[in-house]
């Protein structure tokens, strides 16, 4: 069996290499992997910024964000041969934690999680892999050539769960969504957006290519200029992680906004802010700024529901590339115009 793997910490390490068969052990549902999507972390892990290998084991296999075919499933799995299947990231701590007891896992309190493809688990870039039943998140089947968007999509599940959770501390009747960059973060938390029937601006500094498109298709509005934005969103979604940008938006929001930050930003880059005044602002204004980051179960679900809805071929043209996973170094390699690359495992 041929996977994706690296050594962690270790960069150029990156090698399509034979494996054993996944033990038992990782799970009941045997699963045929058909693609996975390759994302910042996934580059990240490459250049040997970070990643951890399973105990007793030299190499990582990357790839979190999942797409397969079951192949096979026990009795009460939820899951038949055949179905599509996507493996959620993250599993619990094994003390647990509060919130991982709960089945709240991306809320972990003492950072003893392990996460597939990331740290302390292979991930899903190989032609077999098993899930845990409870792991494994069933798909409508017409999603065969998008279904790999699950795990971002369900990132932004929770954004927006959360979102309207501290949108309701109050009478909240939002009309207005910012969504800084058309990234394919971006441009799927401006889908479930319009999904919502908001008004949805989307800002990214592309001016050329698909993302203008993609996003005239949803019906939402595209800038490239921030001036340019009224300054009275309600909700504002934060997918740069560009540092000037994080600090330019939460002074553009209406009274008793919401913002999500999901972008992450470098360390080490020093930034003139007026503090005071930005605090000003947010405690004049009850506004709340909060940070967001992977997905538990539910959200899963709820971007299952959210991909079903959606346009297949704007979906579709969210993934600008896909390339076969022999050609892998073809796939990290970063390109202008790209929004969503895959990689095709299946042969």
């Amino acid at each position: 069996m041929q996977a994706l793997t690296v050594i962690p910490g270790t960069a150029g390490s990156v090698e399509l290499t034979d494996a054993p068969e996944p033990p038992d052990g990782d799970g009941a549902v045997l699963v045929e992997g058909l693609a996975v999507g390759v994302c910042g972390t996934d580059r990240e892990i490459v250049a040997g910024e970070y990643g951890e290998a399973p105990p007793a084991a030299q190499r990582l296999v990357i790839g979190h964000e999942s797409l397969g075919r079951v192949l096979e499933a026990p009795d009460g799995a939820g899951l038949e041969p055949g179905d599509l299947a996507v493996g959620i990231v993250r599993r619990p701590d094994p003390v647990p934690c509060a919130n991982c007891a709960a089945g709240e896992w991306d809320m972990c309190r003492n950072g003893r999680f392990t996460e597939r493809g990331i740290k302390g688990r292979h991930g899903y870039a190989s032609e077999r892999y098993r899930l845990e039943p409870e792991f494994a998140v069933r798909l409508d089947p017409g999603l065969d050539r998008v279904g790999v968007l699950m795990e971002p999509t369900s990132v932004v599940a929770k954004a927006w769960e959360h979102l309207e959770r501290i949108g309701h501390r109050a009478a909240w009747a939002p009309r207005k969504v910012l969504v800084t960059g058309a990234g394919p973060i971006g441009l799927l938390a401006a889908l479930l957006g319009v999904q919502r029937g908001w008004d949805v601006r989307v800002l990214d500094r592309v001016r050329t290519g698909v993302k203008p498109q993609l996003v005239a298709d949803l019906g939402a509005t595209y800038h490239t200029d921030l001036s340019d934005v009224d300054s009275d969103s309600d909700v504002i979604i934060e997918c740069t992680g560009a540092a000037p940008l994080v600090a330019d938006v939460m002074a553009r929001n209406a009274h008793n906004a919401v913002v999500c930050l999901t972008g992450v930003s470098s360390r080490g880059r020093p930034l003139e802010v007026d503090v005071g005044g930005l605090n000003r602002d947010i405690v004049l204004q009850n506004d709340v700024v909060f940070g967001s980051v992977n997905a538990n179960r539910r959200h899963y679900e709820q971007a299952a529901v959210a991909l079903s809805r959606a346009d297949r071929g704007w979906l579709e043209r969210l993934v600008t590339r896909r390339v076969p996973i022999g050609d892998f170094a073809d796939a990290l390699d970063r390109r202008d115009g790209d929004v969503k690359v895959v990689l095709d495992i299946a042969r």
